[in-house]
């Protein structure tokens, strides 16, 4: 197997998008393991983020688990909607208006090509949400950002990919022999 490394003098953003060009290449040798080290990725979340959610999102941060990621951010609705350029009614306004802290816990699952992110938990300033409030939050404010994401239903890998693996540490994407 091989390991695709890069020198630690460049930004460790730039080091994740190189990375994910040279996997959607397709170039890789079969077994090939691309790793992101949890710092790798937390840099490439805070240089994205703002070109695909220009506003209403700040300090994102993700902490990686034994098969587990989670997302924290200080979000605020209403300027993320402003910042798609839809109008909010005002009473819905009244009710989302604010900064609050979000936390995403999520559960990761793949092979053959295949994978699954399944939300375990969504937590608004440390409350639970869940059911039909969870479902219009992610219809509303999730999916306009990311139209083609995929949660809690299996999805095929691009690239060639086989797996990816998630550790406290690292995330692991393993290209398929």
């Amino acid at each position: 197997m091989l390991a695709a490394t890069a020198p630690s003098s460049i930004d460790p953003a730039a080091l994740v998008r190189a990375k994910i060009q040279q996997i959607k290449s397709g170039k890789n040798r079969p077994g090939t393991i691309f790793t992101f080290s949890s710092a790798d990725l937390n840099a490439y979340a805070r240089s994205e983020l703002p070109k695909v959610v220009p506003e209403g999102v700040r300090q994102p941060r993700l902490e990686l688990g034994n098969g587990t990621a989670s997302g924290f951010a200080f979000i605020d609705l209403l300027r993320l909607r402003h910042g798609q350029g839809s109008e909010t009614p005002w009473f819905i306004s009244k009710l989302i208006e604010g900064e609050r802290p979000f936390r995403v816990d999520a559960r990761i699952e793949s092979g053959r090509g295949k994978a699954v992110v399944y939300v375990q938990r969504v937590e608004i300033s440390g409350l639970a949400v869940s059911g039909p409030t969870l479902d219009f939050l992610i219809k509303t404010f999730f999916l306009p950002f990311f139209p083609d994401a995929k949660i809690n239903e299996r999805f095929d890998l691009n690239d060639r990919v086989d797996r990816i693996e998630v550790s406290p540490v690292q995330a692991r994407v393993v290209i398929r022999k």
